[in-house]
């Protein structure tokens, strides 16, 4: 029996708040999986697309980028996976008559679990100037509007075109490639408000702005250290991986301001321990760091592993690093250890609020490691020094040479199911000449090479009045990005907002003067074109490429594929009356293309290194990796030809007295801003969302009970008053000075001009607040 679609917001007066979970998953995790299955897709529907998720004749979950192993389970997805398909495969539907019943106004005021779980998108709609109401449009006129305001635009900077990391890698290089075509590189994504600085401080390291590790290495690995992440939540299959390492006898360190059930205990739901027995204990430390100590916590790492290196006596000594890999493969060793030596104890432990003991156990765990693998998250690369921070990762792994051998190496976890592959694809305002040359030879067109806007440089363009046009390409942009009531009022000043989209979110309500809804299949559905069915492809967080193939009926047979939205909108800007190509345009046959999807891996393989032979490697089950210097050869494509230690200077956040450093998190039931349910089950959350987790000696500090009713202010120096109003203190676990609350709804408090250095990611994970009780 299908479930019908909520008719009121969260009603926070419900909210409940019980007892902390210490084990994540197990027998809950399955029935609510199951629950939430059959309540949107119903039992039927539920069995057939669950037992092709993931599976190699399947479809790609949606859910995360978390990579499949060669041996895979018939039911080889997670709690959080489950979810995702029934989201995507629901039965429930808005069709045209649901915006004639409901204004655009009234849906504002919906909250966004209420927006999403109305269902699936059935038909193009336009909201045109001054109305109030979407109504239903053709394809043809509704690509016919877009592509208007497209060349109305005096110059092609004026339009922006924004990603998810949904997108199939043959989506994206087709939508790169028409941006291109229209002269600009404004090609905001995900990406740049998530693992940017991952990506800037590895490209400048070692020289690819991607991870180095496979799951083997997962398993081989000695010592992982899990830092600023929840897999539990937002990625539970990791726990799989976690839990074999274990049985290989692995040491895990957490290293998180929050106690997260995940990495405590994992009851494996695909085995007996798991269902009936008392599950695996993951990690053996908990580090409790503060919010933004962890360049701190690397640098007393190598400061300890530089005093062991020296120490006269020391079983260790001149045997800690591993000179024979940085003399042959790193440079700059020199001045990091120099910036070490400078570094005092006393303030790394100010900054982590770790005591020393802690840091040095955890360095005497490295120590005694021969692989050590090092995984992160949005803890790690939402502040301002993060990027600095990484290089700090970095420069400890160089150490004792865990880049480039079995067990070891840098693993940034990334969530969307294809935003690695999206960059590899060219979404990305900054790619380099390499790639432009082989996009201009092979479409014989001058691709621009001026720098675009990233995310917040589009958000400051539409705001100071340098944009006309807004496409995006899946995602919620509006309840994704930071400082919402400035993007909302940015995109008000828009003279059109398109986004390509499978349900109704936020976006669709925050609009330019008229905007339009093209709704796509999704990665469930049978994609069937001219030459027949179609499969596409992604890139996991490990750079195994592998194909998707959805066997589902499309949720309405107005749908139309993201291929082929773009290459009906490619042809409208750059074909000629007569069928020709407009001067200038690329040379490509769009309709063929989206006609048959081998035509544009076929261009993918002439552009992209290491999509040689591109549909001969897919046809393969379970695709193919892509190669990775570091990895593969211990080769780094930096300037030097070597990876980089580097200097950094400490950095960390300085709370003011009476105020507190906030985190925005996601809830259990919650993958980005898509809400699955009301509850945070590990967190002891129920029926409600707008809490914020706060330290019982911060609240006595602060004459504040658990509890009470405040509204969240963040003080920033350009002194707006960023306001989050009504929202429940529940004491809890958290360093002293810290707190946590949810996003989007705590995306308001993000300042646009509080961005990481270098990678100009929003700082999320500190933001500083005071709390104003209510009444």
């Amino acid at each position: 029996m299908v479930g019908k679609a909520p008719h009121e917001n969260i009603d926070e007066q419900k909210l409940s708040v019980g007892s902390v979970k210490k084990k994540a998953v197990g027998i809950p995790g399955v029935v609510h999986s199951l629950d939430i299955s059959f309540k949107q897709m119903g039992p039927f529907r539920a069995a057939r697309a669950l037992l092709q998720v993931n599976q190699k004749d399947g479809f790609d979950c949606m859910g995360c980028a978390w990579p499949e192993s060669d041996k895979r389970h018939k039911a080889e997805f997670c709690e959080n996976g489950a979810k995702a398909v029934a989201e995507e495969a629901t039965n429930r539907r808005v069709p045209p008559s649901f915006f004639a019943e409901h204004s655009v106004s009234e849906l504002r005021e919906w909250d966004d679990f209420r927006l999403g779980q109305q269902g699936r998108l059935t038909d193009p709609m336009y909201l045109a100037e001054g109305s109030e109401h979407y109504v239903p449009v053709s394809w043809e006129r509704a690509l016919g509007i877009l592509a208007d305001e497209l060349k109305a635009l005096k110059d092609p900077n004026e339009a922006i075109f924004y990603t998810s990391g949904r997108t199939s890698n043959e989506a994206a290089f087709l939508y790169q490639l028409m941006v291109r075509g229209l002269g600009t590189n404004n090609l905001p994504d995900c990406s740049n408000m998530c693992h940017e600085s991952s990506g800037s401080a590895l490209t400048e390291t070692i020289g690819i702005g991607k991870g180095s590790v496979s799951l083997e290495d997962i398993y081989q690995s000695e010592l992982i250290l899990i830092a600023g992440q929840n897999p539990g939540t937002n990625h539970p299959r990791m726990l799989t991986a976690l839990e074999k390492a274990k049985q290989n006898g692995a040491v895990i360190v957490a290293v998180n301001p929050l106690p997260e059930a995940g990495l405590m205990n994992f009851k494996n739901p695909q085995t007996i321990r798991g269902l009936v027995g008392g599950g695996t204990d993951l990690a053996d430390d908990f580090l409790q760091i503060k919010l933004g100590g962890d360049q701190a916590l690397f640098q007393g790492l190598g400061k300890f592993l530089l005093e062991e290196q020296r120490r006269p006596g020391s079983p260790h000594a001149g045997r800690v690093f591993d000179t024979a890999f940085i003399d042959s493969h790193t440079t700059g060793l020199g001045e990091y250890l120099e910036q070490l030596e400078h570094v005092s104890w006393a303030e790394i432990v100010t900054a982590t609020g770790l005591t020393e003991a802690q840091i040095r156990a955890t360095g005497a765990r490295l120590i005694m490691s021969k692989a050590t693998v090092v995984c992160w998250a949005m803890g790690l690369t939402q502040h301002k020094h993060s990027v600095a921070m990484l290089r700090d990762v970095v420069n400890v792994l160089l150490l004792q040479g865990n880049i480039g051998k079995p067990g070891a190496g840098v693993c940034p976890v990334r969530g969307h199911s294809n935003v690695q592959g999206d960059r590899t694809m060219g979404i990305f305002e900054r790619m380099p000449d390499a790639f432009h040359d082989a996009l201009d030879a092979e479409f014989a067109f001058s691709s621009p090479r001026p720098h675009g806007f990233d995310t917040v440089a589009a958000i400051e363009a539409m705001r100071d009045g340098l944009a006309g046009v807004f496409l995006g390409m899946g995602g919620n942009f509006v309840r994704a990005t930071p400082d919402s009531s400035v993007t909302e009022a940015a995109l008000n000043k828009l003279s059109l907002t398109a986004q390509i989209s499978t349900k109704l979110n936020k976006s669709h309500l925050i609009t330019g003067r008229s905007a339009l809804i093209l709704p796509t299949l999704g990665r469930t559905e049978r994609d069937a074109q001219t030459s027949g069915d179609q499969r596409v492809t992604v890139e996991d967080s490990m750079s195994a490429v592998h194909a998707s193939r959805g066997r589902l009926a499309p949720a309405s047979d107005n749908l139309l594929s993201e291929v082929a939205i773009v290459c009906r909108l490619a042809q409208l800007l750059f074909e000629t009356d007569d069928g020709g190509t407009r001067p200038g345009a690329p040379l490509a046959d769009w309709a063929a293309m989206a006609g048959d999807y081998s035509l544009i891996r076929s261009h993918i393989a002439a552009v992209v290194p290491g999509f040689e032979d591109f549909e001969a490697k897919i046809d393969v089950p379970g695709g193919f990796v892509l190669p990775h210097g570091p990895r593969d050869s211990r080769s780094f494509s930096t300037h030097s030809g070597l990876a980089h230690f580097t200097a950094n200077e400490l950095e960390y956040p300085r709370v003011p007295e009476g105020r507190l450093l906030l985190q925005t998190l996601r809830s259990h039931d919650q993958y980005n801003t898509t809400i699955y349910g009301k509850d945070d089950r590990y967190r002891g959350i129920k029926n409600g969302r707008r809490v914020v987790f706060v330290n019982q000696q911060d609240l006595d500090s602060f004459g504040i009970a658990d509890g009470t009713m405040v509204d969240l202010v963040s003080e920033w120096k350009d002194g707006v008053d960023r306001r989050a109003p009504n929202f429940r203190v529940v004491a809890y676990s958290t360093p002293v000075g810290c707190a946590a609350a949810y996003y989007p709804e705590t995306n308001v408090l993000v300042p646009l001009d509080s961005k990481a250095d270098v990678s100009g990611t929003p700082t999320s994970k500190s933001v500083v607040i005071r709390l104003e009780p209510v009444g």
